[in-house]
C-alpha cells in the first residue's frame, strides 16, 4: 500500500475490530464446536492484512491483540505480539504475491489460526505459566485450526464487505487503467 490509509478505512477497521472482539467474547466463546471454541480475532487480523497491506495489518493486529488482552485480563502484550506478526505477514503476502486464488482465505485463515494458537501457547510456556503440556494441548491446537478454517470463509466475506468501499487501490490496476484511457501515449509526444 503506498501512502497513508484513508480516514474512512481506519474508522471501518476500528469499528470492525471492536465489534468482532466483543462478538468473540460474548457469543462465539460460548459455543464449543468439537470441544473447542472458534477464535475469529486472528482471522480478522489476517484478512485486514490481506486486504489492506502490511502496515495496516500490523497496526490492526496490535490494536486487536491489545483489546483482546484488556477485555480478557490476560498477560498484556502477548496477543498483541502474535497478532502483529500475523497482520504484517498477511499484508506482506498481499504486497509481494497478490494472491487471487479462491482457496486463499482458507489457507490464510488456517495458517493465521495455527500461528496464533502455537505462538500464544509457546509464549505462555516461556513466561512460566503453569499449564500442562500434553497431547491434550496438541489436540486443542489441531481442532482449533480445523474449526477456524471452517469459519474462515464467512469471516472473509464479512471483512471484505465491511471494508469494500474504503480499500486502497491496487497500483498495478491504476497503471493499466491509465495506459488504457490515454491510449498508451504520453501527452508530451503529441504534436
Amino acid at each position: 500500500m503506498s501512502g497513508a490509509p484513508s480516514g474512512a478505512l481506519l474508522v471501518r477497521v476500528a469499528a470492525l475490530a471492536v465489534v468482532v472482539v466483543f462478538f468473540q467474547i460474548g457469543v462465539v466463546s460460548e459455543v464449543p464446536v468439537f470441544g473447542v471454541n472458534a477464535d475469529i480475532s486472528p482471522l480478522l487480523v489476517a484478512f485486514v492484512g490481506l486486504l489492506c497491506g502490511s502496515m495496516l495489518g500490523a497496526a490492526g493486529g496490535f490494536a486487536v491483540g491489545l483489546l483482546v488482552d484488556l477485555t480478557l485480563l490476560q498477560t498484556l502484550g502477548l496477543t498483541s505480539l502474535v497478532f502483529t506478526l500475523i497482520g504484517y505477514s498477511c499484508g506482506r503476502l498481499r504486497e509481494l504475491r497478490d494472491p487471487q486464488a479462491a482457496l486463499t482465505p482458507l489457507l490464510v485463515g488456517a495458517s493465521a489460526s495455527a500461528v496464533s494458537l502455537v505462538g500464544y501457547s509457546l509464549m505462555e510456556f516461556m513466561l512460566g505459566v503453569d499449564a500442562p503440556v500434553s497431547f491434550e494441548l496438541l489436540r486443542q491446537i489441531v481442532l482449533g485450526v480445523v474449526v477456524n478454517t471452517i469459519v474462515a470463509l464467512p469471516m472473509w466475506a464479512i471483512v471484505r464487505r465491511s471494508l469494500e468501499g474504503a480499500l486502497p487501490e491496487d497500483p498495478r490496476r491504476r497503471r493499466r487503467r491509465r495506459a488504457y484511457t490515454t491510449g498508451g501515449l504520453s501527452p508530451l509526444s503529441r504534436s
